[in-house]
């Protein structure tokens, strides 16, 4: 069974290549172009990890970190935030919020699997999936 990621992503351009991205590597990327797709996505199912676009238009991107951390059962669900916004006090903000990692526009792809594979693993062993 293929790993579900969620890509939230308001910017379609964006989202098709880090979605392509993530099937050419073997994930099932599922996306979101705004937060009620993604609350709407996590109805269906939880991902296994969140690929999240901090500045959503208007929306606050990191207000869906916020609320995945929240709850207990997603709580371990891998956030990592895609940001064009590099400066490390902005960094320091997703983190904050609840991201586990951030990565900048343009995506690194090497860095961005390092660290998705890195924070699967990690989730696997503190709440392996049934």
């Amino acid at each position: 069974m293929k790993q579900r990621i969620l890509v939230v992503e308001d910017n379609q351009p964006n989202r098709e290549l880090l979605c392509d991205w993530l099937e050419s590597e073997g994930f099932e990327a599922v996306s979101a172009e705004n937060l009620a797709q993604s609350y709407a996505a996590f109805e269906i199912a939880a991902p296994h990890a969140v690929l999240l676009d901090v500045q959503l238009g208007r929306e606050d991107g990191l207000s869906l970190a916020r609320w995945i951390r929240q709850r207990p059962g997603l709580r371990y669900v891998p956030v990592i935030a895609v940001t064009a916004q590099a400066m490390s006090t902005d960094h320091q903000r997703v983190i904050e919020a609840g991201c586990d990692a951030c990565v900048s526009k343009p995506v690194n792809f090497k860095s961005l699997g390092e660290q998705l594979e890195r924070l699967l693993n990690h989730a696997a062993r503190v709440l392996p999936r049934q």
